[in-house]
């Protein structure tokens, strides 16, 4: 389960703020700040000790995902596990994405379509928890399930999207599965393999999600999202 954020005080004030999946550092100085260099060694053993404190709670709160340090315009650091299209931030924490543990591994086997979907996943490096969390969202494991927008299939396939992912056959569970997990793969480096985000656009389109930089407010993708996202963390062991 995501750890809650809370609030601190001290020498180098912080704020958390809870964004979706995300949990927001911002250290507040008093100076412009320019990274690395900081101003004076004791202004630099404030800071260091604030980014410290904040990376600490990013890595313990943000399981499996990367961590960024940004400026803000007052001049305060921000480190968040959450990358905004459109601005400007270093990597400070490379995390890969997660994949099933041991533990879990009999729980994806014994899903329905396991084979294809553990192909699909090898062939696009994408995790099979999350194919079998979106596909169980989308279809229910359904292959002729077909929706009232014209979705079809296991990965509820639209057909232009169907079409740009090389999709022949929607009903055909393979070419599905391979098509979905193309997609997927394209919006996880699309949102800098922010899952939160790659699976709001699964849902929603690129676009809605890279205009807000956040989740849509539509009713149907805020209850998807953390559905699928339960599900994912579920086959991980983490919930």
């Amino acid at each position: 389960m995501q750890q809650p954020c809370t609030s601190a005080s001290g020498p180098c004030a912080m704020r958390y703020r809870k964004r979706h999946s995300a949990c927001v550092v911002v250290i507040d100085l008093g100076f412009p700040g320019h990274f690395p260099h900081f101003g004076g060694h004791d202004e630099e053993a404030t800071v260091m000790r604030g980014l410290i404190l904040g990376l600490i709670w990013l890595a313990a709160g943000a399981a499996q995902a990367d961590v960024y340090i940004s400026i803000d315009a007052r001049g305060g650091y921000v480190l968040t596990n959450v990358h905004r299209p459109g601005r400007h931030y270093e990597k400070v924490i490379n995390e890969p994405l997660a994949q099933a543990g041991p533990a879990n591994a009999q729980m994806i086997t014994g899903r329905p379509y396991a084979e294809v979907v553990a192909t699909a996943a090898r062939i696009h490096n994408v995790p099979p928890a999350l194919l079998h969390a979106l596909i169980k969202a989308e279809s229910g494991y359904n292959p002729k399930a077909r929706s009232r927008a014209g979705a079809v299939g296991l990965m509820q396939l639209m057909p232009d999207t169907a079409r740009e992912m090389g999709v022949e056959d929607r009903l055909d569970p393979e070419d599905n599965v391979q098509g979905g997990a193309r997609y997927l793969k394209q919006m996880l480096t699309l949102f800098d393999n922010d899952i939160t985000l790659a699976v709001a656009a699964y849902n929603a389109g690129p676009d809605a999600v890279m205009r807000r930089g956040a989740v849509p407010p539509f009713a149907e993708t805020r209850r998807y999202v953390p559905t699928v996202l339960r599900e994912y963390r579920k086959l991980q062991g983490l919930e």
